[in-house]
């Protein structure tokens, strides 16, 4: 998949600057699909060349003009073709940390901890911010209400996947932690 279903399917929300989706990638995409502002705005500019989005200018009195994006119907219809479609490959966990943890015998135990707390700490802000997103788009409401009430459900089930994703990545911290903590007693 490329990026451009990423964008398509933000520009669900509504109407977006190129700023304001890089804020929707930092908070709810980028756990699964990051990008780098350069490469949102080129993928913006090729979508819109392609007639998948429109764009248009805002004039601004003590900013720059600003250009806000939105869905065509051809964006739409394609979107709807893509989220129709199986994915073409399971995924893949691809993690730095895990090839340092690999590799660790024979390293300064220290050091292995030191890295698994850092990650550690990651997980706790990124869980934190999506809480925050969670608490945000329930405004007040349980679960079911939202899920009821909301036309769109899509972005709470991915925010759902982040949390899980996070919330897995401290459980396996503090068990790589405990687990060092109980060799180094041995040992």
């Amino acid at each position: 998949m490329s990026l451009k279903y990423a964008v398509l399917a933000a520009l669900l929300e509504g109407e977006a600057s190129g700023y304001e989706l890089s804020k929707v990638f930092d908070v709810s995409l980028a756990n699964f699909w990051p990008a780098t502002p350069q490469q949102l705005y080129r993928e913006l500019e090729r979508l819109a060349g392609e007639g998948l989005i429109e764009a248009r200018v805002v004039q601004q009195e003590r900013r720059p003009n600003k250009r806000m994006f939105t869905l065509t119907e051809a964006g739409r219809a394609d979107l709807r073709s893509f989220a129709a479609e199986p994915p073409r490959r399971p995924t893949a966990l691809r993690d730095e940390l895990f090839i340092k943890i690999q590799a660790m015998d024979g390293a300064d135990p220290a050091v292995t901890r030191g890295l698994v707390e850092e990650r550690m700490s990651w997980a706790r802000g990124k869980l934190d911010r999506y809480l925050r997103v969670r608490d945000r788009l329930l405004d007040g409401r349980t679960e079911e209400e939202y899920l009821s009430e909301s036309d769109r459900i899509g972005p709470y089930l991915t925010l759902m996947g982040g949390i899980a994703f996070e919330e897995g990545n401290l459980r396996w911290c503090e068990r790589v932690l405990t687990l060092l903590k109980q060799r180094v007693a041995l040992g």
